[in-house]
């Protein structure tokens, strides 16, 4: 069993228990309900100079265990709003990230840009919870999804006015992702079975994507010499956490990386 498949396995067991709670027809009502949705598309391709900032409210990773406490994720996501980030992305998955839903509403109350809700989405129901809460944005493992499903998560997906950040691994997912029309396309260098990361994969994966299409780098972003390879590696946008969650001045770094590879694009 992957990393992936046992992480899914946890977000399916404590899906059914939500789902016992509050009832799908009620998650719908209370997502028509909610505040109309933020464009992150356009946030994420509107940055002229440097580069799109998806900065993440993280606590964990199975990969490098306890990150950051985060006793406010609220004053955080509002940090990186200060320092410039795009859209803020929220760990909603527990069991090894550390997240809920508790942290995407504080974070949704505190600022105004797009958030994404972040977490490993493998029924309807997911979609529908991350616009009651507020999302913007949502995550599509391509390597958890077959076609259809990925077609049908992404169509909800788009008619509930929200955008999705179709997350791709190999070439195989790219092409996938690209054939259900997807318009944010994350290239994860960390392998899902190993989760080791192999920043060398990303040139290759990201100049098989249309340039209609934003371009996230995800996974590997240590510094600003990092971002500056992924920009001119053709990212439009990078998602950082660890370098972030991390650091003493979330702010001021964010500011640093949105800057990174500003020259880039001239």
């Amino acid at each position: 069993m992957s990393v992936l498949d046992d992480i899914i396995l946890g977000v399916r067991e404590d899906l059914d228990a939500r789902k016992i709670l509050l009832p799908l027809e009620e998650v719908r009502i209370l997502a028509e309900q909610a505040p109309a949705p933020r464009n992150a598309y356009a946030a994420l391709a509107a940055q002229a100079e440097g580069v799109s900032v998806i900065a993440e409210v993280k606590r964990k990773s199975p990969s490098k265990g306890e990150l950051s406490a985060i006793q406010d994720p609220a004053e955080l996501a509002a940090a990186y709003e200060r320092g410039g980030a795009s859209v803020i992305s929220v760990l909603t998955e527990e069991r090894r990230f550390g997240g809920s839903l508790a942290d995407l509403d504080a974070v949704r109350a505190a600022v105004n840009l797009p958030i994404l809700r972040k977490d490993f989405t493998v029924d309807e129901y997911q979609i529908w919870e991350a616009r009651a809460h507020g999302a913007d944005l949502i995550l599509l493992i391509v390597a958890a999804l077959d076609d259809a499903t990925l077609a049908s998560f992404l169509e909800l997906t788009e008619e509930l006015g929200m955008h999705a950040l179709v997350e791709t691994h190999t070439a195989e997912e790219v092409q996938r992702a690209v054939a259900v029309g997807a318009r944010i396309i994350g290239v994860n260098v960390r392998n899902l079975k190993t989760l080791d990361i192999d920043r060398s994969v990303f040139p290759v994966l990201a100049g098989l994507i249309p340039s209609g299409a934003v371009v996230v780098a995800e996974s590997g972003v240590r510094d600003i010499s990092d971002v500056e390879s992924y920009v001119a590696q053709g990212a439009r946008a990078v998602l950082v956490g660890e370098a972030l969650v991390s650091h003493s001045n979330p702010e001021a770094t964010v500011g640093e990386f949105t800057r990174a590879g500003a020259a880039l694009r001239h």
